[in-house]
């Protein structure tokens, strides 16, 4: 059921919060030796947690809109007393003494923190199938990736063992797994939620954003977790938003772009199904458009240049450990210490100039839609791809359609819009102008309703 769902059932005291973990304490014993979503599971913590938000709804007193529901947290953002690894041998025993912000506001706003989950190690990597805890595996397929680098929230919240779940975004990181698991993924503008107590991969491109099961759940829980922090020297000082408040609105009169950049080198079946969802979109009263954003080449060369001397820069102590550390992980962070000074220099100098470019097309369009993958998810250890006879790395091809806006900072969201012919989760992806996640989501939820991705699931299971 969705967060939305369990709230209005646990109002009524037709479930309970202890209840909601049980059963997803169960679901996980069931699932956790299948798709090794999770690092940790604080059982212990989470039904204390619950027995004390039951006790509180009985008296009355509801601490805000996630009162009593279990949410599954990244293992690279802090959480008091319960270890943070970050997927690395180096953290397998870390124990922050205090939660991040995100964690805070979970908390005050009722959540119950159910555990954390697996990720690609130190978050350096989309494909999710390297951790010192092992790989993370795709709910749909266990042979397939779930995508990185927040591998275990897309897996947990994909099975079905969490309603929803926290994952960090840097090139892909939220987007790339929700994609491949079917689930909904939002990367909101930059400084909208806060990142302290998050381990940094690269300063200016973290992003942190929630991953859920359904469009409505994850506006509530963007509205929960954005608002200024001081603890964080990026975060925007503006005025808190609902961000469920344009669910439900129509489209008409409203415009979509369709990038050309983004659809080069896709796969057919992943172009076939973005394609069918802007017909769905004219059908409910948008107009679609091609546009031109021949920007995009210099961003994506400016990203890859912004993340490697930023990760470089975290990871100075990390390279002293070099037999402790992944090797492909190890490898790329070495690489990382080759960009030049003027390379990082000239990327930060130009930034501004590049976003108000690449901010031009919202003066003709409300929102750009794209494949937020331009593949299938590939086999678990696979590190090559072909797209008919275009040939790249596995890595490149995730990153490719989702790392431009971590450099520009423009929210991007994932949902899924079909299931392929061998029944693994195809995400479309909607970009918009800085600030505009409540647009985003008009949008998502309306071609949500359209195509009901988990009743195509349903039928797909029957079948087979």
């Amino acid at each position: 059921m969705t967060v939305t769902a369990l709230t209005v059932k646990m109002k009524s005291g037709s479930v309970t919060s202890a209840e909601l973990v049980s059963t997803s304490l169960e679901t996980i014993h069931e699932m956790q030796p299948i798709y090794n979503a999770f690092i940790t599971v604080d059982a212990e913590g989470a039904k204390k947690a619950a027995a004390q938000l039951d006790k509180e709804l009985s008296l009355g007193h509801i601490r805000g809109p996630l009162h009593g529901i279990p949410i599954a947290v990244k293992d690279l953002i802090n959480t008091k007393d319960i270890r943070t690894t970050m997927g690395s041998k180096l953290y397998e025993n870390h124990l922050p003494d205090a939660d991040a912000t995100v964690v805070t506001r979970l908390k005050e706003a009722g959540a119950v923190i159910l555990g954390k989950t697996n990720t690609h190690e130190f978050a350096y990597g989309p494909i999710g199938d390297r951790s010192y805890f092992g790989a993370c595996r795709n709910p749909y397929n266990p042979e397939k990736i779930a995508g990185g680098s927040s591998s275990g929230s897309g897996s947990a919240v994909g099975a079905g063992m969490v309603p929803a779940a926290i994952g960090t975004d840097t090139g892909g990181s939220i987007r790339i797994p929700a994609s491949a698991c079917g689930v909904v993924g939002m990367k909101p503008t930059f400084g909208l939620v806060s990142k302290s107590g998050s381990f940094p991969l690269a300063y200016t491109l973290d992003h942190v954003g929630p991953m859920t099961g359904s469009v409505s759940d994850n506006a509530l829980i963007l509205s929960v977790i954005a608002g200024h922090d001081s603890a964080d020297p990026y975060s925007l000082n503006q005025e808190n938003r609902d961000y469920t408040e344009k669910i439900g609105d129509g489209l008409a009169g409203k415009t979509i772009g369709v990038p050309d950049w983004y659809f080069v080198n896709v796969d057919a079946e992943v172009r076939k199904a973005v394609e069918q969802s802007l017909d769905l979109f004219e059908e409910m009263g948008a107009s679609v458009q091609p546009v031109q954003m021949p920007i995009l080449q210099e961003i994506s060369k400016f990203q890859v240049i912004t993340i490697q001397a930023e990760a470089a820069a975290v990871h100075q102590q990390t390279l002293k450990h070099k037999g402790s550390v992944d090797e492909e992980v190890y490898e790329r962070i070495v690489a990382s210490g080759t960009v030049k000074g003027f390379e990082y220099v000239e990327s930060q100098i130009k930034r501004e100039g590049i976003i108000r470019e690449y901010n031009k097309v919202f003066e003709k369009v409300d929102v750009l839609v794209t494949p937020t993958l331009p593949v299938l998810p590939t086999d678990i250890g696979q590190r090559e791809v072909r797209i008919g006879e275009f040939k790249e790395t596995v890595r490149s091809a995730l990153l490719r359609l989702t790392s431009p806006t971590n450099y520009t900072g423009n929210p991007s969201l994932s949902l899924p819009c079909a299931l392929s012919e061998s029944g693994l989760p195809i995400g479309l992806q909607l970009i918009g102008k800085h600030g505009t996640e409540a647009e985003l989501y008009q949008f998502a939820y309306a071609l949500e309703q359209k195509v009901d991705f988990r009743n195509l699931v349903s039928q797909s299971n029957q079948l087979t």
